[in-house]
């Protein structure tokens, strides 16, 4: 079901809708950000940690695969740029970042669909760099 649509010609409105997105969120929840580079997944990212945790502390995690804000509930926050081979997301214990206490954000999933759950909230941003942006938002 679409619960958001929008346009925007500036990330400020991406931002908006992050944060509204997060006060919908709760423990388990797993978002999904798909999107071209320089689409704003990042910024979308770390509006929506700002939103939950009062800190704008997020930051892409594309070296380190994944990155913890701890908070109620945490956040975990996976960037699957560099994966290769799903047998990647066994050695960098990935499938951990699946708490049940925990808001998990996933930037990239089309590289590990195998690791994404039923019941996924799905944002899409079509549009990067100077151009204007458009924003779906799905939850099942």
């Amino acid at each position: 079901m679409r619960i958001m649509s929008i346009e925007s010609a500036d990330l400020a409105r991406l931002e908006a809708a992050a944060r509204a997105l997060a006060r919908t969120l709760e423990a388990g929840d797993v978002v999904t950000l798909e999107g071209a580079l320089g689409a704003g997944k990042t910024t979308f990212a770390r509006a929506l940690v700002a939103a939950l945790h009062g800190a704008d502390e997020a930051t892409s995690p594309t070296f380190t695969f994944w990155h913890r804000y701890p908070g109620t509930p945490p956040v975990n926050h996976l960037d699957l740029y560099r994966i290769e081979r799903p047998d990647e997301l066994v050695e960098l214990g990935l499938e951990e970042a699946f708490e049940p206490d925990a808001i998990v954000l996933i930037e990239w999933p089309e590289r590990a669909p195998e690791l994404v759950p039923r019941g996924t909230i799905r944002v899409q941003i079509a549009g990067a760099g100077p151009e204007p942006r458009s924003l779906t938002v799905d939850r099942p």
